[in-house]
């Protein structure tokens, strides 16, 4: 461009450019990280959404939902479970995606082949996007939560996930197999990841009588293995710890974390949490982990 005697051409704005530079700049301070988490409702606000929620803004996000399903439970148990009509399901997804700019999403509870079918159908043009996957499928108690026909749908959904967060239990649903030891987690991590063609957070959480336990990430990408230890926590205040897990690995993945350091960052904020919470009472059994302890 030719200036001459000084004059700037009318056709160049210079202001306008100055201030598109401030609001770009302005932005980058008041845009929202954000979280869509999809997954069931929790009445006792200890898993599902509710801790989803607690956990997202905890981490420094900001939380948007699509609810799979309304469960009745407390501490004690779960007493009813009502699925969200499918299409419900996607147009709450399409609502939060179309609008809202998301960072990451997490994944929990999906109850049936047709709720599967419809998240995969729903997020097929978002699949760029970071996802966390916790795949509920064993309850504390042992008994499968998904049937042949859901668990072989979620299959098809996992290597959609940029990580999934199995325990020890679920590991052993998706790779049909008996045992699993402290001394052979880095390879069932690595055959998850291998298997289903994405990363993989194997909980050691499930592990008996141990003073140290381990979890261990399966980076696909890279094709390499990562241990992260913490020390048992003497508690029965641990109900929502994996929804409270794959959240936080969700938000710092929207805050611009590589996966490592995701995981490392989720892991110590619920290991955390698990320890301010382990005193304290909420009902009559299994209470949640303290979410908020940093507030104290």
């Amino acid at each position: 461009m030719l200036i001459k005697n000084n004059v700037v051409p009318k056709t160049t704005n210079y202001i306008d450019l100055h201030a598109d530079i401030k609001t770009r700049m302005k932005n980058t301070k008041t845009i929202y990280k954000t979280v869509l988490t999809i997954a069931g409702s929790d009445s006792g606000g200890c898993a599902g959404i509710q801790a989803d929620i607690k956990s997202i803004s905890a981490n420094g996000a900001f939380a948007t939902t699509a609810i799979t399903a309304i469960t009745s439970q407390n501490t004690v148990g779960v007493n009813s479970i009502y699925p969200i009509p499918s299409s419900e399901i996607k147009n709450q997804i399409v609502a939060v995606l179309s609008d809202i700019n998301i960072g990451a999403i997490k994944i929990g509870m999906l109850q049936s082949a047709e709720i599967i079918e419809a998240v995969l159908e729903t997020l097929e043009a978002y699949k760029d996007l970071p996802i966390v996957l916790d795949p509920v499928m064993v309850a504390s108690s042992g008994h499968n939560l998904l049937d042949n026909s859901a668990l072989e749908a979620l299959k098809l959904l996992l290597p959609m996930a940029t990580l999934i967060t199995p325990n020890l239990p679920e590991a052993q649903v998706l790779l049909n197999i008996d045992v699993i030891s402290p001394e052979n987690m880095p390879e069932i991590a690595e055959e998850i990841g291998k298997t289903y063609k994405t990363s993989v957070l194997l909980k050691g959480g499930h592990i008996e009588n141990s003073k140290t336990l381990v979890d261990v990430l399966y980076n696909y990408q890279t094709n390499t293995l990562h241990n992260f230890s913490k020390t048992q926590v003497n508690t029965k205040n641990t109900h929502g710890t994996g929804c409270t897990l794959s959240s936080a690995i969700a938000t710092h993945l929207a805050l611009g974390n590589k996966l490592k350091d995701a995981v490392q960052k989720g892991i110590t904020y619920t290991h955390q949490a698990i320890v301010a919470g382990k005193r304290k009472e909420l009902g009559k059994g299994n209470g949640p982990v303290d979410h908020f302890y940093k507030l104290y």
